[in-house]
């Protein structure tokens, strides 16, 4: 795909100053909410449903300040910038709501979309890394040049793309935010995943900060003779229920504590960090 220059328009070009007019003299109109669908290529994925109520309160009493950027799709119109706007007006039930109709190329809408999360710092440090990929493999991009879209120097640019080589469960964690972006920089210091998911889970179990995470990963490989050695924890030594939680952790994506009390008897917990996530987690129950 060929690659365009860098937009250098920033975002006071795509919102609007007032309700009429936006800075380029592109009128506002108002159009059916139902014909206004999201990006399958926005880099937020997650949105707080209590921010979400919060804005809708908002806009209850307000009303829609800043209308919703949209590109025109055969009969519908994609949201360039807004998503959460558009959300929140689902939730009001609102019929109509106001827009701005911008032509703009897929690579465009893309950095337009990255660079609106980032400056309001919406994305989690994961939603950003596969943001950045993305500008990267589908849109040709360098790192320079995404620095450059961003206003983030090079090296955050990659230190952020790093983030993608944790375990997936790991990327979960910094999605959740149980784990911050700087303890999974730290835990990629181990290059095997399974490596990396023990220690995050010691992380976890013992609140160890970053700096202490660091320490941790550093001797993760070391004994008194420098030789391999793990991380001591009861629950590894026994390979049938370490097994076992590593499938339930596999399927519901979270933290599974598994503990055998006696021969016959034991609990399971299964952690979840969100309202959210503890309803996605009963629907894959299915209860």
């Amino acid at each position: 795909m060929k690659k365009t220059g860098v937009l250098g328009k920033g975002l006071s070009s795509l919102i609007p100053e007032n309700d009429f007019q936006d800075s380029n003299n592109e009128q506002v109109i108002s159009i059916d909410i139902n014909l206004i669908k999201p990006n399958k290529d926005q880099p937020r994925k997650h949105f707080d449903n209590e921010k979400l109520i919060e804005l809708a309160n908002s806009i209850k009493e307000h009303g829609i300040i800043q209308p919703i950027v949209v590109r025109k799709e055969n009969q519908f119109y994609v949201i360039i910038a807004g998503e959460r706007r558009w959300r929140a007006a689902k939730l009001l039930n609102l019929k109509e709501v106001p827009i701005i109709i911008k032509e703009l190329s897929d690579v465009e809408v893309v950095q337009i979309s990255l660079i609106e999360n980032i400056i309001r710092e919406d994305l989690n440090p994961i939603e950003e890394a596969a943001a950045y990929n993305k500008l990267l493999n589908d849109f040709n991009l360098t790192q320079e040049e995404i620095s450059k879209q961003v206003s983030k120097s090079r090296s955050a640019i990659a230190n952020s793309l790093r983030l993608l080589n944790l375990d997936e469960r790991i990327q979960g964690y910094l999605i959740e935010g149980v784990l911050s972006e700087g303890h999974g920089r730290a835990i990629l210091a181990l290059e095997n995943k399974e490596d990396q998911y023990v220690v995050a889970q010691k992380v976890i179990d013992e609140n160890l900060n970053v700096r202490q995470t660091e320490l941790l990963v550093r001797n993760y490989y070391k004994d008194d003779n420098n030789k391999y050695k793990k991380i001591n924890n009861k629950s590894e030594n026994d390979i049938y229920y370490k097994d076992i939680r590593t499938k339930l952790e596999n399927h519901f994506n979270t933290k599974v504590c598994i503990s055998n009390n006696s021969k016959n008897k034991g609990k399971i917990e299964i952690e979840y960090y969100s309202p959210e996530d503890l309803q996605r987690i009963i629907e894959i129950l299915d209860i």
